[in-house]
Order: C-alpha cells, then sequence, then structure tokens
C-alpha cells in the first residue's frame, strides 16, 4: 500500500424531477458505473427546469473526487 494519495476530481450534473437529494444520487450511481475509487464529491451549483411555472427538474453541478488507482 502507498504512503501517499494521488486524487482527480471531474464535474459532472445530476438532476430529477424530484428533490436535489435525488438529483445528487442520480448524478453518483451513474457516475460510478465508469468512474472508480469515488470518494466525494462537492456541490457548486443548483439550478432547475421551469414547466409551467412549476419545477420541472432540479440540477446539481458537482465535483467528484476519486483517488488514483494503486496511489
Amino acid at each position: 500500500m502507498s504512503d501517499h494519495h494521488v486524487y482527480k476530481k471531474v464535474e459532472i450534473v445530476g438532476s430529477s424531477r424530484k428533490s436535489i437529494e435525488n438529483a445528487i444520487e442520480n448524478g453518483l450511481e451513474e457516475c460510478s458505473k465508469s468512474i472508480r475509487n469515488m470518494e466525494w464529491f462537492e456541490v457548486m451549483e443548483t439550478r432547475g427546469h421551469i414547466e409551467d411555472g412549476k419545477v420541472g427538474h432540479y440540477q446539481v453541478v458537482m465535483k467528484v473526487g476519486f483517488r488514483i488507482k494503486d496511489s
């Protein structure tokens, strides 16, 4: 095991019709299908799409941090 770790961050946007929390969960779940060793996320922006004067979708811009393999 290494005595140091190296990380990388990617930016993703999760969305949901239900809630901000669900948008976060949807984004992380989909991201985990292609990125391994995810360790944290940072919410950078929250926004939404409006349909007929109501919230149509919640959108959350996140940075996801993951550890580089073998570091």
